[in-house]
């Protein structure tokens, strides 16, 4: 192959003279490749025709009439620089064909040595191919220099994406590793919590119910105390074994529609006085909060803890923020208490206390682990929490750091829509269980055990029906599990929520129960504040000959009759 293709050799030829013209045409069938031959012998005709890509090879005259081969030669430089230039010439000597070579000429034949021309010809095709093949490989190479830097800051850029994603596998499995090991870890301390508190409930069912009857039995004052005092172990003991059935999730459980907003704003003063004064407590809750759908009593407890906890994890007083928020989680859970993804009602109780060390949020939830000192707690309170959360269908979330203070954020599973069947008041007949001619019903709310056996038993003797209560959270719990009750005996100094918070939580779910306060000091006004009025609605301590069952049998005629009695609104809705 001699030309640029396959096609014929491309010539451009500049000769004035016929028979110079066709001596040469003969000289090239020498190549034995076929060629075309282009013929102009002028100036112009030169310039119009001697243009890149047009021809292969330039075939020119030195000497013309009215042009000469240099001219041609500066013309063919300037416009097809990349085509070989042959001198072909009878009058070209030594030193005019050294000129023309070093002024670009390819090379040069004399009319007298056509003998030349193929070889020639051949020769600078050959010269022009490989400084055209040189050239592209000089633009190539130029062209990868210029994109070497790009490509490989391109690979680089690949490379490290490849080890980000490999390490993010990497944490990712570990993490769920890790999740799993304490997955595994939390639930099988569940199931041996909640067999150990099973059968400590039947030990402690056959000791109470035989120190029951020893209480019937003995008669001196000694005995009785030391009896009160197995009493109360075993009530402390029964405490217990509850909360290791709330982490194992073993506890009943009633859900209903709860507003969380008004549970908050309810438990404000029991809040701040269980913590007390040196924590500021602020609140800040969603005005559309979605109802709840929770068991309303321990959500309450839930929030105490919480509350709780907070105050002991800062020493010198501090702040405790409690908000309420709508929360939509999507992503995965990374530890077996946060919620799944899905739609929640977010309760969060944040202090400004000392945080948690890594190592005790890893155990923070295992049931009797506790940083604080030996007496100060049992470490069943996040145990509790975190049974509770889970058995209701939501999560915890853990915010800490350390030195800075510490959220806890608790998700509960919404009301999906309107909830305004659920959580209107249903109605109850109260006839079923109470039929009219029976002993009228009493609860009796005191903290202290003795003082409250001593109201329990006499009223006992005076015919009356009587169950009792510890707290005013444990009051609410027996009344919301059964609001058939015809009276209310309530202590009016208690730790947590005493007397005036317990009352207004009873007239607000129900407002026709009647209330009879016990207390131990005359505070008319704060009596008098908690609706307490007149002197018949007061039994004070020590009692009196005759005054508590006087004033309960004439609260209890003031009271309607027992019949329909709606329940209360536990999801604060209108």
């Amino acid at each position: 192959m001699i030309g640029p293709s396959a096609g014929p050799l491309r010539i451009l030829h500049l000769e004035d003279s016929d028979l110079d013209a066709e001596l040469i045409e003969a000289e090239l069938d020498n190549l034995g490749h076929p060629f075309v031959i282009e013929r102009v012998m002028t100036r112009d005709a030169f310039a119009a025709t001697a243009l890149p890509g047009r021809h292969d090879l330039i075939l020119a005259d030195y000497v013309l009439p009215t042009f000469d081969g240099v001219s041609a030669l500066g013309i063919a430089r300037e416009q097809c620089p990349d085509i070989p230039f042959i001198f072909c010439s009878g009058t070209l000597g030594e030193e005019v064909a050294v000129e023309a070579l070093k002024n670009g000429a390819t090379d040069y034949v004399t009319k007298q040595r056509l003998d030349r021309m193929a070889r020639t010809v051949v020769r600078a095709l050959t010269e022009a191919r490989g400084r055209t093949d040189r050239r592209a490989a000089e633009t190539a190479l130029q062209a990868l220099n210029e994109t070497l830097e790009a490509r490989i800051a391109e690979r680089t850029r690949e490379l490290a994406e490849a080890n980000a994603e490999l390490k993010r596998e990497i944490g990712e499995r570990e993490r769920v590793e890790d999740a799993l090991r304490l997955n595994q870890r939390l639930e099988a301390v569940g199931q041996l919590t909640s067999g150990v508190a099973h059968d400590f409930n039947n030990l402690l069912t056959v000791i109470s119910g035989n120190i029951e009857f020893l209480e019937r039995a003995v008669s001196d004052d000694r005995s009785k105390r030391r009896l009160a005092m197995m009493k109360g172990a075993a009530d402390r003991g029964a405490r217990l074994t509850a909360q290791l059935l709330a982490f194992s999730r073993r506890q009943r459980l009633e859900p209903t529609p709860v507003g969380l907003n008004d549970t908050v704003a309810s438990m404000r003063d029991l809040l701040q006085s269980s913590i007390g004064g040196a924590v500021q407590i602020e609140t800040t809750l969603q005005a559309d909060l979605w109802p709840a759908l929770v068991d309303a009593t321990q959500i309450e407890l839930v929030i105490l803890n919480l509350a709780i906890n907070a105050r002991d994890a800062m020493a010198v007083g501090g702040r405790l923020t409690i908000e309420t928020a709508n929360v939509i989680v999507t992503g995965a859970p990374s530890r077996p208490e946060q919620p799944q993804p899905g739609e929640y009602v977010m309760v969060a109780v944040s202090d400004t206390g000392t945080g948690m060390r890594p190592e005790v949020l890893a155990r923070v939830f295992e049931p009797f682990f506790t940083t604080k000192e030996v007496g100060k707690g049992s470490g069943l309170g996040l145990a509790q929490v975190f049974g509770f959360v889970k058995q209701s269908g939501g999560g915890i979330r853990i915010d800490t750091t350390l030195g800075e203070g510490t959220s806890i954020k608790v998700y509960l599973p919404r009301i999906e829509g309107e909830p305004a069947a659920t959580a209107k008041a249903a109605p109850i007949d109260c006839t079923r269980t109470h039929p009219p001619g029976g002993r009228p019903t009493l609860l009796v709310v005191d903290d202290d055990a003795e003082v409250r056996e001593v109201t329990v038993t006499r009223l006992s003797e005076a015919g009356h029906e009587v169950r009792e209560a510890a707290s005013g959270l444990q009051a609410l719990a027996s009344l919301e599990a059964d609001p058939c009750v015809d009276l209310v005996v309530l202590d009016f100094a208690m730790p947590g929520m005493n007397g005036a918070e317990a009352a207004l939580e009873i007239r607000k779910r129900w407002p026709a129960m009647p209330v009879l306060f016990v207390t131990g000091f005359a505070d008319t006004t704060a009596l008098t504040q908690a609706g307490a009025h007149g002197a018949d609605a007061v039994v004070l301590k020590p009692y009196r000959d005759g005054e508590l069952e006087r004033k309960v049998a004439f609260a209890l005629t003031e009271r309607p009759a027992l019949g329909l009695r709606l329940v209360s609104d536990r999801g604060g809705m209108p």
